[in-house]
């Protein structure tokens, strides 16, 4: 259920897997995302389980409405009735607020200043890499107090450059914004690294603790891939702070 969870001077990081809930394929077993055409109950039953499993507030738990965009919003508490908003990074400084992020592929960054007490959660797919949602949330962390070189950062499982195989001219393109995103398949055709470029701007952010997950998606059988199966479920990664 928690393919990796780590704890840094009170700041919490938790990445799922694929396993331990209750989804049906082509979603199985722990989907956590909604609109991906699983059963909304079994969505809302695997939130439930990964909450409680993280001694967590299911309720307390802060989600997006993500759009591979790069705008970064800061809440204090759960969204309740309110419309989620189309945002690709959510802040806090309210401790003890859970915020999560779903992907597939798509890089989940975790961020946090446990000195501060500022915490962030971004998701980093190629076109929100190449907008700035990685930048994007550190800036407003750092409205709320944080300092970059006190943040900790905590990466996700997300497809590799090695798997991620674009058109030259998207390759390009991206490598024109964050050179380090260059990269080729392991058959020898372009491909982005999105994880090395969200590496790259957190590195010129003054971000130093730097930890990123070795699994790609496509090629892991216990995690959720979108390139690899289109329809499929949704990983999430959690961050708050005691």
């Amino acid at each position: 259920m928690i393919g990796q969870r780590e704890s840094v001077s009170g700041a919490h990081f938790a990445f799922t897997d694929r396993w331990g809930g209750v989804s049906a394929a082509p979603y199985e077993e722990l989907n956590l995302g909604g609109g991906v055409g699983d059963e909304p109950g079994s969505v809302r039953a695997n939130r439930e389980l990964v909450a409680k499993s993280l001694g967590l507030d299911p309720g307390s738990v802060v989600w997006m409405n993500q759009v591979h965009g790069a705008d970064a919003v800061v809440v204090d508490e759960p969204w309740g009735d309110r419309p989620v908003p189309q945002v690709d990074a959510i802040v806090t400084a309210r401790r003890g607020l859970a915020l999560a992020v779903l992907t597939a592929d798509c890089v989940p960054v975790l961020l946090a200043d446990p000195v501060a007490g500022v915490v962030a959660a971004a998701h980093a797919g190629r076109p929100g890499m190449v907008r700035g949602v990685v930048p994007a949330a550190v800036r407003a962390m750092t409205e709320l107090g944080a300092e970059p070189d006190r943040i900790v950062a905590r990466t996700g499982p997300a497809v590799c450059g090695r798997c991620y195989e674009v058109p030259e001219d998207m390759r390009a393109e991206v490598a024109a914004v964050e050179p380090a995103a260059h990269a080729e398949t392991s058959w020898g055709t372009p491909a982005v690294d999105v994880s090395a470029g969200v590496q790259a701007q957190l590195d010129r952010l003054g971000v130093r603790d730097r930890e990123h997950s070795p699994v790609c998606t496509l090629e892991s059988g216990d995690h959720f891939s979108y390139r690899r199966d289109r329809t499929t479920g949704r990983l999430a990664a959690y961050v708050w702070l005691d």
